[in-house]
Protein backbone atom coordinates (compact mmCIF):
# COMPACT_ATOMS: atom_id res chain seq x y z
CA UNK A 1 0.00 0.00 0.00
CA UNK A 2 1.37 3.41 -0.96
CA UNK A 3 1.38 6.38 1.45
CA UNK A 4 -1.60 7.78 -0.48
CA UNK A 5 -3.63 4.67 0.28
CA UNK A 6 -3.58 3.53 -3.34
CA UNK A 7 -2.57 -0.11 -3.80
CA UNK A 8 0.79 -0.44 -5.50
CA UNK A 9 -0.69 -2.53 -8.26
CA UNK A 10 -1.90 -6.09 -8.37
CA UNK A 11 -1.49 -8.26 -11.42
CA UNK A 12 -2.83 -6.75 -14.65
CA UNK A 13 -6.46 -7.61 -15.27
CA UNK A 14 -7.65 -9.18 -18.52
CA UNK A 15 -10.94 -8.30 -20.16
CA UNK A 16 -12.37 -11.73 -19.40
CA UNK A 17 -11.28 -11.54 -15.76
CA UNK A 18 -12.90 -8.12 -15.47
CA UNK A 19 -16.21 -9.44 -16.81
CA UNK A 20 -16.10 -12.39 -14.42
CA UNK A 21 -15.31 -10.15 -11.46
CA UNK A 22 -18.17 -7.79 -12.28
CA UNK A 23 -20.64 -10.63 -12.53
CA UNK A 24 -19.50 -12.00 -9.16
CA UNK A 25 -19.46 -8.84 -7.07
CA UNK A 26 -22.33 -6.68 -8.33
CA UNK A 27 -25.38 -8.91 -7.71
CA UNK A 28 -25.00 -11.02 -4.57
CA UNK A 29 -28.17 -13.02 -4.38
CA UNK A 30 -30.06 -14.44 -1.42
CA UNK A 31 -33.22 -13.74 0.57
CA UNK A 32 -33.72 -9.99 1.12
CA UNK A 33 -32.78 -9.40 4.75
CA UNK A 34 -30.98 -6.09 5.14
CA UNK A 35 -31.60 -2.42 4.45
CA UNK A 36 -29.25 0.55 4.53
CA UNK A 37 -29.54 4.28 3.93
CA UNK A 38 -27.15 7.03 2.92
CA UNK A 39 -28.42 10.47 3.93
CA UNK A 40 -26.93 13.66 2.51
CA UNK A 41 -27.69 17.02 4.09
CA UNK A 42 -26.87 20.61 3.22
CA UNK A 43 -25.32 22.55 6.11
CA UNK A 44 -26.86 26.02 6.54
CA UNK A 45 -26.85 28.95 8.93
CA UNK A 46 -29.35 28.28 11.68
CA UNK A 47 -30.52 31.91 11.99
CA UNK A 48 -30.87 32.54 8.26
CA UNK A 49 -30.14 29.88 5.63
CA UNK A 50 -29.75 32.56 2.97
CA UNK A 51 -26.46 33.60 4.57
CA UNK A 52 -23.42 31.76 3.23
CA UNK A 53 -21.43 29.61 5.63
CA UNK A 54 -17.80 30.66 5.30
CA UNK A 55 -15.45 27.80 4.32
CA UNK A 56 -13.29 28.12 7.44
CA UNK A 57 -16.32 28.01 9.70
CA UNK A 58 -17.79 25.06 7.83
CA UNK A 59 -14.48 23.20 8.02
CA UNK A 60 -14.28 23.78 11.80
CA UNK A 61 -17.85 22.52 12.22
CA UNK A 62 -17.12 19.42 10.18
CA UNK A 63 -14.12 18.72 12.40
CA UNK A 64 -16.44 18.90 15.41
CA UNK A 65 -18.82 16.40 13.85
CA UNK A 66 -15.95 14.04 12.94
CA UNK A 67 -15.16 13.69 16.65
CA UNK A 68 -18.66 12.49 17.55
CA UNK A 69 -19.31 8.86 18.59
CA UNK A 70 -21.59 7.73 15.75
CA UNK A 71 -22.75 4.30 14.65
CA UNK A 72 -23.16 5.42 11.04
CA UNK A 73 -20.23 6.13 8.75
CA UNK A 74 -19.65 9.87 8.41
CA UNK A 75 -18.35 11.46 5.22
CA UNK A 76 -18.55 14.82 3.51
CA UNK A 77 -19.31 15.78 -0.07
CA UNK A 78 -17.24 18.32 -2.02
CA UNK A 79 -19.52 21.25 -1.18
CA UNK A 80 -19.50 20.43 2.52
CA UNK A 81 -22.69 18.37 2.48
CA UNK A 82 -22.77 15.99 5.42
CA UNK A 83 -23.46 12.31 4.72
CA UNK A 84 -24.40 9.60 7.19
CA UNK A 85 -24.33 6.02 5.92
CA UNK A 86 -26.00 3.41 8.07
CA UNK A 87 -24.65 -0.04 8.65
CA UNK A 88 -26.62 -2.81 6.93
CA UNK A 89 -29.55 -3.35 9.28
CA UNK A 90 -31.60 -6.49 9.80
CA UNK A 91 -34.89 -4.62 9.64
CA UNK A 92 -36.41 -1.34 8.56
CA UNK A 93 -36.86 -0.11 12.13
CA UNK A 94 -33.31 -1.03 13.16
CA UNK A 95 -32.05 1.09 10.26
CA UNK A 96 -34.35 4.05 10.94
CA UNK A 97 -33.75 4.09 14.68
CA UNK A 98 -29.98 3.91 14.35
CA UNK A 99 -29.79 6.75 11.84
CA UNK A 100 -32.26 8.88 13.78
CA UNK A 101 -30.13 8.53 16.92
CA UNK A 102 -27.00 9.61 15.05
CA UNK A 103 -28.81 12.58 13.51
CA UNK A 104 -29.86 13.71 16.98
CA UNK A 105 -26.22 13.71 18.08
CA UNK A 106 -25.08 15.59 14.96
CA UNK A 107 -27.77 18.25 15.26
CA UNK A 108 -26.98 18.73 18.94
CA UNK A 109 -23.34 19.40 18.02
CA UNK A 110 -24.12 21.78 15.14
CA UNK A 111 -26.77 23.84 16.96
CA UNK A 112 -24.39 25.61 19.40
CA UNK A 113 -22.22 26.45 16.39
CA UNK A 114 -25.15 28.25 14.77
CA UNK A 115 -25.55 25.65 12.01
CA UNK A 116 -28.29 23.26 10.97
CA UNK A 117 -28.94 20.38 8.57
CA UNK A 118 -31.32 21.21 5.71
CA UNK A 119 -33.19 18.71 3.55
CA UNK A 120 -33.36 19.98 -0.03
CA UNK A 121 -32.44 18.16 -3.24
CA UNK A 122 -30.34 21.16 -4.26
CA UNK A 123 -29.37 24.29 -2.37
CA UNK A 124 -32.18 26.80 -2.91
CA UNK A 125 -30.07 29.82 -2.10
CA UNK A 126 -26.45 29.20 -3.00
CA UNK A 127 -25.18 28.16 -6.43
CA UNK A 128 -22.49 27.31 -6.84
CA UNK A 129 -21.34 26.53 -3.32
CA UNK A 130 -17.58 26.61 -2.90
CA UNK A 131 -15.76 23.29 -2.98
CA UNK A 132 -14.63 22.42 0.54
CA UNK A 133 -12.84 19.15 -0.24
CA UNK A 134 -9.69 19.40 -2.30
CA UNK A 135 -8.62 15.82 -2.87
CA UNK A 136 -7.27 14.10 -5.98
CA UNK A 137 -10.60 12.31 -6.55
CA UNK A 138 -12.64 15.50 -6.56
CA UNK A 139 -10.03 17.47 -8.51
CA UNK A 140 -10.16 14.81 -11.21
CA UNK A 141 -13.95 14.55 -11.08
CA UNK A 142 -14.36 18.28 -11.58
CA UNK A 143 -12.06 18.26 -14.61
CA UNK A 144 -13.88 15.31 -16.16
CA UNK A 145 -17.39 16.59 -15.55
CA UNK A 146 -16.57 20.16 -16.64
CA UNK A 147 -16.13 18.81 -20.16
CA UNK A 148 -19.88 18.43 -20.53
CA UNK A 149 -21.06 21.59 -18.76
CA UNK A 150 -21.90 23.00 -15.31
CA UNK A 151 -24.16 20.16 -14.10
CA UNK A 152 -21.22 18.23 -12.65
CA UNK A 153 -20.07 21.03 -10.37
CA UNK A 154 -23.63 21.67 -9.22
CA UNK A 155 -24.13 17.97 -8.48
CA UNK A 156 -20.89 17.79 -6.50
CA UNK A 157 -21.35 20.98 -4.50
CA UNK A 158 -25.05 21.78 -4.27
CA UNK A 159 -27.07 18.54 -4.16
CA UNK A 160 -28.27 16.17 -1.44
CA UNK A 161 -30.24 12.93 -1.50
CA UNK A 162 -31.74 9.96 0.31
CA UNK A 163 -30.12 6.80 -1.06
CA UNK A 164 -31.78 3.50 -0.18
CA UNK A 165 -29.81 0.25 -0.22
CA UNK A 166 -31.60 -3.09 -0.48
CA UNK A 167 -30.44 -6.64 -1.08
CA UNK A 168 -30.24 -7.71 -4.72
CA UNK A 169 -32.75 -10.53 -4.19
CA UNK A 170 -33.10 -14.21 -4.85
CA UNK A 171 -31.42 -16.06 -7.71
CA UNK A 172 -34.68 -17.65 -8.84
CA UNK A 173 -37.62 -15.90 -10.57
CA UNK A 174 -40.50 -14.30 -8.70
CA UNK A 175 -41.30 -11.01 -6.95
CA UNK A 176 -38.15 -11.19 -4.81
CA UNK A 177 -35.86 -12.42 -7.60
CA UNK A 178 -32.93 -10.19 -8.49
CA UNK A 179 -33.97 -9.88 -12.14
CA UNK A 180 -37.45 -8.68 -11.16
CA UNK A 181 -36.06 -6.29 -8.51
CA UNK A 182 -33.67 -4.81 -11.09
CA UNK A 183 -36.58 -4.12 -13.46
CA UNK A 184 -38.75 -2.83 -10.64
CA UNK A 185 -36.08 -0.40 -9.48
CA UNK A 186 -35.85 1.29 -12.88
CA UNK A 187 -39.62 1.78 -13.22
CA UNK A 188 -40.46 2.46 -9.58
CA UNK A 189 -37.46 4.80 -9.52
CA UNK A 190 -39.30 7.30 -11.71
CA UNK A 191 -42.28 7.18 -9.35
CA UNK A 192 -39.96 7.87 -6.42
CA UNK A 193 -38.42 10.83 -8.26
CA UNK A 194 -41.88 12.26 -8.89
CA UNK A 195 -43.37 11.65 -5.44
CA UNK A 196 -40.39 12.94 -3.48
CA UNK A 197 -39.25 15.76 -5.79
CA UNK A 198 -37.98 18.53 -3.51
CA UNK A 199 -35.69 20.83 -5.49
CA UNK A 200 -37.57 23.36 -7.66
CA UNK A 201 -35.29 26.26 -6.68
CA UNK A 202 -31.55 26.45 -7.17
CA UNK A 203 -29.39 29.43 -6.34
CA UNK A 204 -32.38 31.69 -5.72
CA UNK A 205 -34.29 30.99 -8.94
CA UNK A 206 -37.00 28.56 -9.99
CA UNK A 207 -35.63 26.17 -12.57
CA UNK A 208 -38.79 24.76 -14.16
CA UNK A 209 -38.09 21.32 -12.66
CA UNK A 210 -39.68 19.87 -9.57
CA UNK A 211 -36.49 17.83 -9.08
CA UNK A 212 -33.64 20.02 -10.25
CA UNK A 213 -31.30 17.50 -8.67
CA UNK A 214 -32.54 14.80 -11.05
CA UNK A 215 -32.25 17.22 -13.97
CA UNK A 216 -28.60 17.77 -13.03
CA UNK A 217 -27.95 14.02 -13.06
CA UNK A 218 -29.57 13.80 -16.49
CA UNK A 219 -27.19 16.43 -17.88
CA UNK A 220 -24.15 15.19 -16.00
CA UNK A 221 -22.28 13.14 -18.58
CA UNK A 222 -23.06 11.37 -21.86
CA UNK A 223 -22.79 7.93 -20.22
CA UNK A 224 -21.60 8.03 -16.61
CA UNK A 225 -25.01 8.72 -15.03
CA UNK A 226 -27.02 6.43 -17.32
CA UNK A 227 -28.53 3.08 -16.48
CA UNK A 228 -27.84 0.04 -18.62
CA UNK A 229 -30.83 -1.64 -20.19
CA UNK A 230 -33.08 -3.10 -17.47
CA UNK A 231 -34.52 -5.60 -19.95
CA UNK A 232 -31.49 -7.84 -20.49
CA UNK A 233 -29.74 -10.15 -18.06
CA UNK A 234 -28.70 -7.78 -15.23
CA UNK A 235 -25.19 -9.13 -14.68
CA UNK A 236 -24.31 -9.08 -18.38
CA UNK A 237 -25.85 -5.64 -18.97
CA UNK A 238 -24.08 -4.11 -15.99
CA UNK A 239 -20.71 -5.66 -16.82
CA UNK A 240 -20.86 -4.31 -20.37
CA UNK A 241 -21.94 -0.90 -19.11
CA UNK A 242 -19.06 -0.66 -16.64
CA UNK A 243 -16.44 -1.68 -19.18
CA UNK A 244 -17.78 0.59 -21.93
CA UNK A 245 -18.03 3.72 -19.77
CA UNK A 246 -15.07 6.12 -20.01
CA UNK A 247 -12.58 6.14 -17.16
CA UNK A 248 -12.90 9.25 -15.03
CA UNK A 249 -9.34 9.14 -13.71
CA UNK A 250 -6.22 7.05 -13.43
CA UNK A 251 -4.96 7.20 -9.88
CA UNK A 252 -1.34 7.94 -9.07
CA UNK A 253 0.71 7.57 -5.91
CA UNK A 254 2.03 11.11 -6.22
CA UNK A 255 0.84 14.26 -7.92
CA UNK A 256 -2.49 14.91 -9.66
CA UNK A 257 -4.37 12.00 -11.15
CA UNK A 258 -4.59 11.67 -14.92
CA UNK A 259 -7.99 12.50 -16.42
CA UNK A 260 -8.08 10.80 -19.83
CA UNK A 261 -10.75 11.78 -22.32
CA UNK A 262 -12.81 9.05 -23.97
CA UNK A 263 -10.79 6.11 -22.65
CA UNK A 264 -13.22 3.33 -21.70
CA UNK A 265 -12.22 0.78 -19.12
CA UNK A 266 -12.38 -1.89 -21.83
CA UNK A 267 -9.87 0.04 -23.94
CA UNK A 268 -7.67 0.54 -20.88
CA UNK A 269 -7.61 -3.22 -20.34
CA UNK A 270 -6.81 -3.93 -23.98
CA UNK A 271 -4.06 -1.34 -24.39
CA UNK A 272 -2.49 -1.32 -20.92
CA UNK A 273 -2.06 2.44 -21.25
CA UNK A 274 -1.35 4.74 -19.48
CA UNK A 275 -0.47 1.82 -17.17
CA UNK A 276 -1.93 -1.67 -16.78
CA UNK A 277 -5.24 -1.76 -14.93
CA UNK A 278 -5.80 -4.16 -12.04
CA UNK A 279 -8.81 -5.37 -10.06
CA UNK A 280 -8.63 -2.45 -7.65
CA UNK A 281 -8.77 -0.02 -10.58
CA UNK A 282 -11.95 -1.74 -11.72
CA UNK A 283 -13.51 -1.45 -8.28
CA UNK A 284 -12.57 2.21 -8.13
CA UNK A 285 -13.93 2.84 -11.63
CA UNK A 286 -17.33 1.54 -10.47
CA UNK A 287 -17.41 4.24 -7.77
CA UNK A 288 -17.23 6.87 -10.52
CA UNK A 289 -20.40 5.60 -12.23
CA UNK A 290 -23.59 7.28 -11.04
CA UNK A 291 -26.63 5.52 -12.52
CA UNK A 292 -29.97 5.89 -10.73
CA UNK A 293 -29.68 2.27 -9.57
CA UNK A 294 -26.15 1.08 -8.82
CA UNK A 295 -25.50 -2.61 -8.08
CA UNK A 296 -22.84 -3.00 -5.41
CA UNK A 297 -23.66 -6.53 -4.36
CA UNK A 298 -26.88 -4.93 -3.12
CA UNK A 299 -28.96 -2.39 -5.05
CA UNK A 300 -28.33 1.27 -4.30
CA UNK A 301 -31.33 3.43 -5.29
CA UNK A 302 -29.96 6.92 -5.82
CA UNK A 303 -32.89 8.92 -7.22
CA UNK A 304 -34.64 10.44 -4.19
CA UNK A 305 -34.15 14.11 -3.28
CA UNK A 306 -33.26 14.98 0.31
CA UNK A 307 -36.53 15.51 2.17
CA UNK A 308 -37.87 18.37 4.30
CA UNK A 309 -38.08 18.23 8.07
CA UNK A 310 -35.97 16.32 10.56
CA UNK A 311 -37.65 12.97 9.85
CA UNK A 312 -38.99 13.38 6.32
CA UNK A 313 -36.25 11.09 5.02
CA UNK A 314 -37.92 8.14 6.74
CA UNK A 315 -40.89 8.15 4.37
CA UNK A 316 -39.07 7.21 1.13
CA UNK A 317 -37.01 4.64 3.01
CA UNK A 318 -40.09 3.01 4.51
CA UNK A 319 -42.10 3.06 1.27
CA UNK A 320 -39.28 1.67 -0.85
CA UNK A 321 -38.35 -1.06 1.61
CA UNK A 322 -41.96 -2.14 1.99
CA UNK A 323 -42.67 -2.49 -1.73
CA UNK A 324 -39.38 -4.27 -2.42
CA UNK A 325 -39.16 -6.69 0.47
CA UNK A 326 -42.79 -7.67 1.07
CA UNK A 327 -43.66 -10.22 -1.65
CA UNK A 328 -47.32 -9.23 -1.92
CA UNK A 329 -46.53 -5.53 -2.20
CA UNK A 330 -43.69 -6.21 -4.65
CA UNK A 331 -46.04 -8.09 -6.98
CA UNK A 332 -48.76 -5.43 -6.75
CA UNK A 333 -46.35 -2.59 -7.42
CA UNK A 334 -44.59 -4.36 -10.26
CA UNK A 335 -47.90 -4.79 -12.07
CA UNK A 336 -48.70 -1.11 -11.48
CA UNK A 337 -45.40 0.27 -12.76
CA UNK A 338 -44.82 -2.17 -15.63
CA UNK A 339 -47.00 -0.13 -18.05
CA UNK A 340 -44.68 2.85 -17.44
CA UNK A 341 -42.12 1.08 -19.65
CA UNK A 342 -44.11 2.26 -22.67
CA UNK A 343 -43.78 5.88 -21.54
CA UNK A 344 -40.06 5.35 -20.91
CA UNK A 345 -39.38 4.08 -24.42
CA UNK A 346 -36.06 2.54 -25.47
CA UNK A 347 -33.71 5.14 -23.98
CA UNK A 348 -32.03 4.41 -20.63
CA UNK A 349 -32.95 6.12 -17.37
CA UNK A 350 -32.71 8.92 -16.46
CA UNK A 351 -32.55 10.28 -20.01
CA UNK A 352 -35.87 8.91 -21.23
CA UNK A 353 -39.34 10.54 -21.36
CA UNK A 354 -40.58 8.79 -18.22
CA UNK A 355 -37.76 9.95 -15.99
CA UNK A 356 -37.75 13.44 -17.48
CA UNK A 357 -41.48 13.76 -16.84
CA UNK A 358 -40.92 12.61 -13.25
CA UNK A 359 -38.27 15.26 -12.65
CA UNK A 360 -40.12 18.04 -14.46
CA UNK A 361 -43.76 17.37 -13.57
CA UNK A 362 -43.70 15.24 -10.43
CA UNK A 363 -47.06 13.65 -9.73
CA UNK A 364 -48.78 16.15 -12.01
CA UNK A 365 -48.00 13.55 -14.67
CA UNK A 366 -51.17 11.39 -14.78
CA UNK A 367 -49.45 8.04 -15.38
CA UNK A 368 -46.96 8.62 -12.56
CA UNK A 369 -49.74 9.83 -10.29
CA UNK A 370 -51.80 6.69 -10.89
CA UNK A 371 -48.78 4.47 -10.24
CA UNK A 372 -47.84 6.39 -7.08
CA UNK A 373 -51.29 5.86 -5.58
CA UNK A 374 -50.90 2.11 -6.00
CA UNK A 375 -47.35 2.19 -4.64
CA UNK A 376 -48.28 4.05 -1.46
CA UNK A 377 -51.40 1.96 -0.86
CA UNK A 378 -49.36 -1.22 -1.20
CA UNK A 379 -46.66 0.19 1.09
CA UNK A 380 -49.20 1.15 3.76
CA UNK A 381 -50.60 -2.38 3.67
CA UNK A 382 -47.13 -3.94 3.84
CA UNK A 383 -45.53 -1.78 6.54
CA UNK A 384 -47.14 -3.66 9.47
CA UNK A 385 -46.00 -6.94 7.92
CA UNK A 386 -42.35 -5.80 7.86
CA UNK A 387 -42.48 -4.50 11.44
CA UNK A 388 -42.78 -0.75 10.86
CA UNK A 389 -43.69 1.23 13.97
CA UNK A 390 -46.99 3.04 14.33
CA UNK A 391 -45.13 6.36 14.07
CA UNK A 392 -43.51 5.43 10.75
CA UNK A 393 -46.83 4.22 9.39
CA UNK A 394 -48.41 7.48 10.48
CA UNK A 395 -45.73 9.50 8.64
CA UNK A 396 -46.21 7.52 5.43
CA UNK A 397 -50.00 7.89 5.69
CA UNK A 398 -49.66 11.65 6.23
CA UNK A 399 -47.41 11.98 3.17
CA UNK A 400 -49.88 9.88 1.17
CA UNK A 401 -52.77 12.14 2.12
CA UNK A 402 -50.90 15.42 1.71
CA UNK A 403 -49.09 14.75 -1.53
CA UNK A 404 -49.88 11.48 -3.28
CA UNK A 405 -53.67 11.49 -3.29
CA UNK A 406 -53.96 15.04 -4.73
CA UNK A 407 -51.03 14.48 -7.13
CA UNK A 408 -48.48 16.77 -5.53
CA UNK A 409 -44.95 16.55 -4.10
CA UNK A 410 -42.81 18.52 -1.61
CA UNK A 411 -41.54 20.77 -4.41
CA UNK A 412 -45.05 22.14 -4.92
CA UNK A 413 -45.21 23.42 -1.33
CA UNK A 414 -41.64 24.69 -1.07
CA UNK A 415 -41.60 28.36 -0.16
CA UNK A 416 -38.14 29.89 -0.42
CA UNK A 417 -37.50 33.55 0.43
CA UNK A 418 -34.60 34.71 -1.71
CA UNK A 419 -34.23 38.32 -0.69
Amino acid sequence: MSPSGIPRGGPPLTEGEAEDLLRCICFKTGPPRTVGVELEWLVHELRDPRLPVRPQRLAAALDTVRALPLVSALTFEPGGQLELSSRPAGSLMECLDSLAADLTVVRAALGPLGLTLSGYGVDPWHAPRGRVLHEPRYDAMEIALDRTGPAGRAMMRDSASVQICLDAGLEEPGPLGYHRRWQLAHLLGAVLVAAFANSPVHGGRRTGWRSTRQALWTDLDPRRALAPSPDGEPRAEWAAHVLDTPVMCVRAEEGPWAVPEGLTFREWLRTGLPRPADADDLRYHMTTLFPPVRPRGHLELRMVDAQPGPDGWMVPVAVTTAVFDDPEAAETVYRAVKPLAEQAGPDPAPRNPLWQAAARDGLADPELHAAARVVFSAALDALPRIGASEEVRRMVAAFHERYVIPGSCPADNLQVVTS
